[in-house]
Order: structure tokens, then C-alpha cells, then sequence
């Protein structure tokens, strides 16, 4: 069985033939993990490549500069939507401050003309290059859609802004998020298309002990805008995986996220949520992929104890798959090295 064989029936529970490796790690720790195997000669395979995509017209970064009122410090960048991130002190490591462009835009007229990013054909051309490399190297394809809407929302908005315009049922955030859900649709279309073998979205709508908010207003304003873009991915393309993330609590929503089309759910918080109790609630419909705890585990416990956490979630999930175990999130500074290798090796002496 290939790894892209195996990786579907693992996602569609029928049955596990060896254990993926996958995992991110941020750029501190990943310059560790490589002196690591440059002194040992220790190697392993991804079984994911994981595509974010490009826009083929961006705006420049002047264009964004002009919804600011104040002065960024050197080193500053714009993302795609203009969203800008600045540095912090050197203890900060990868993390950077995010300002908002639209915190002060008070109408539907100022979102009609936002340079958003501009998505066409090269960009499906570059993915189509991205899948038959990945599949030659016998890899699963994953478009990487990330911030579906409601996270891209706020990362343009403000939290605060946000939630407070869905509270008060404004117009602009009706807007906002219809602009977002129509730019992820076509986006959505373009992966199906080029033959990406999955999806990831996602939007953190969780916290550590509860939902961001309430399930009412998921279902009003989240809901029908997620369920929207799947269908578009799936009318292409009815095979592809819907891989769907969101950090923190989300145990009231999962029925939804099942109804919306979700296939598989990232990345189930041990430090939030109870694998076993998920898994005996969905698991029939449902898989997962996460389970191994950055909060925890990884960072603060012991090589054994990585191993133990792989080997007792994988038994919860059994041999009919359905479970792709790996952290619950980027690796961090704090995780030692020699818990990286852990995860590693507990996935290949599983089977």
C-alpha cells in the first residue's frame, strides 16, 4: 500500500497499514532538529505536502500603508489581505504583532474597495506543479485554505470589531464575511481542480475551556459559510478530504462541522478536549488528526511520554484508522528535540 493509499484509508476508517509522520515546527527548533540530523544522520519522510498557494496580483505594501495611522517598526510586513505583522524583541522568537486594517472602516462601501488578493489561472497552473510533485515523491497533496472566514475576518476587522458587528447585526459584517467566503470559494475550486488529493480550512472558533462564541450564532453567521465552500471544493472534485481546523474547545460544534461536510478534524486538544470521549461520540463518522499535546506533552514531558501518547490515542482510534496522530500545533522553542525524534519513532514502531 502507498502513503497516499494508506492515508485514505486511515481518513475513511478503513483500516491502517503504517503511521504517517507529520508535524511543523518553527523556525528556532527547526534550525536544531537540522543540526541534530546533520550530527547523527537521522532522517524520516513527511507523508503530507501541504500547498498555501499565491495570489497572482497582490497589492503593494504602500497601497496598505494608507489604513494606518502610525509608523511600523523596521522589519514590518504585510500578508496577502494587508494585514500587517511586526516584529518583536529577540524573546519573542518567531511571534509577531498583528494590526488591523479595517479597525476603523465604519461602511459596507469601504470593503467594495479593498485591494483583497486577486486569485487566477497561473495559480492553479503552480498548484497543478505542486500535486504531481508531491505524488511522485508518494505524498499526500494538501491545499492549504487556512483562515477560512471568520479568523480572516478578524485579522482585518479586530476580534472585538467583529464579534461586536455580528452581536449588533450589521451590515458590515454580513460584507465582510461573504467577500472572504467568496475569495475562499474560488480558491477552494482552484485546489479541486488541480487535483489535490485534500483541503484544510479552518478558523479557530474555540478556547482552551470554551466556545469563542455561542453555538447559535456559529450556526447563524459560521456555519452556512463553511458548508458553502465544501460544496464548491466537492461538486469538482467528490473524492477530495476536508481536513477542518480549529484550536481549543469545539465539542458543542462538531455535529455542525459534520453536517457542513467536514471529513477529518484538527487537531483535538487533549489540553482542551477528551480523545477518548470525542472519539466514541464521532468516531463512526469522523476522523481526527492532531491528539499530541504542544501545550503539554511535547514541550514539557519526556521522550517516553511522547511515546505513550502516540501509542495510547492510536489504540483508542484501533486498526481501522481513522486517526492521524501528530502534535496539535506548530512546535515551539520549548519542545526538545529529542521529543521531535520521539514522535518519529513511536510513529514508525506502532505497526
Amino acid at each position: 500500500m502507498t502513503n497516499i493509499e494508506n492515508y485514505f484509508s486511515i481518513a475513511r476508517r478503513t483500516g491502517i497499514h503504517k503511521v504517517p509522520i507529520e508535524f511543523q515546527m518553527c523556525p528556532s527548533l527547526r534550525d536544531k532538529f537540522l543540526a541534530y540530523q546533520r550530527e547523527t544522520g537521522f532522517s524520516f519522510k513527511m507523508s503530507v505536502a501541504t500547498c498555501w498557494g499565491a495570489p497572482v496580483r497582490r497589492a503593494e505594501d504602500e497601497t496598505f500603508l494608507k489604513f494606518y495611522n502610525h509608523p511600523f517598526k523596521e522589519g514590518t510586513t504585510f500578508d496577502l489581505y494587508g494585514v500587517a505583522h511586526e516584529p518583536g524583541s529577540a524573546a519573542a522568537f518567531h511571534m509577531k504583532k498583528m494590526y488591523y486594517p479595517m479597525e476603523n472602516f465604519d461602511s459596507v462601501e469601504q470593503i467594495h474597495t479593498y485591494p483583497f488578493p486577486e486569485y487566477t489561472a497561473e495559480a492553479l497552473e503552480a498548484t497543478e506543479a505542486f500535486v504531481q510533485k508531491a505524488h511522485e515523491n508518494d505524498q499526500i497533496a494538501i491545499g492549504g485554505l487556512g483562515c477560512t472566514e471568520s479568523e480572516r475576518a478578524w485579522y482585518l476587522r479586530g476580534m472585538e470589531n467583529l464579534m461586536a458587528d455580528m452581536m449588533m447585526e450589521d451590515p458590515f459584517a454580513e460584507a465582510l464575511l461573504d467577500r472572504i467566503t467568496d475569495l475562499s470559494v474560488r480558491r477552494a475550486e482552484s485546489y479541486a481542480r488541480s487535483g489535490i488529493d485534500a483541503l484544510l480550512l479552518g478558523d479557530d472558533v474555540g478556547m482552551q475551556n470554551s466556545l469563542m462564541m455561542s453555538e447559535t450564532m456559529y450556526c447563524e453567521w459560521l456555519k452556512p459559510r463553511l458548508a458553502r465552500v465544501i460544496r464548491a471544493a466537492k461538486a469538482i472534485n467528490p473524492n477530495i478530504l476536508i481536513l477542518y481546523h480549529s484550536c481549543g474547545f469545539v465539542t458543542p460544534l462538531i455535529p455542525h462541522f459534520i453536517e457542513a461536510g467536514i471529513d477529518v478534524l484538527d487537531p483535538v486538544q487533549p489540553e482542551c478536549m477528551d480523545f477518548r470521549e470525542i472519539h466514541e461520540k464521532f468516531g463512526d463518522v469522523l476522523s481526527f488528526h492532531g491528539t499530541v499535546g504542544t501545550q503539554t506533552t511535547m514541550p514539557f514531558g519526556t521522550p517516553d511520554d511522547v511515546r505513550r501518547e502516540v501509542f495510547r490515542n492510536l489504540e483508542i482510534a484501533g486498526n481501522k484508522g481513522g486517526l492521524f496522530v501528530c502534535p496539535t500545533h506548530l512546535l515551539e522553542p520549548e519542545v526538545p528535540v529529542e521529543n521531535v525524534v520521539a514522535y518519529i519513532q513511536a510513529c514508525r514502531d506502532f505497526m
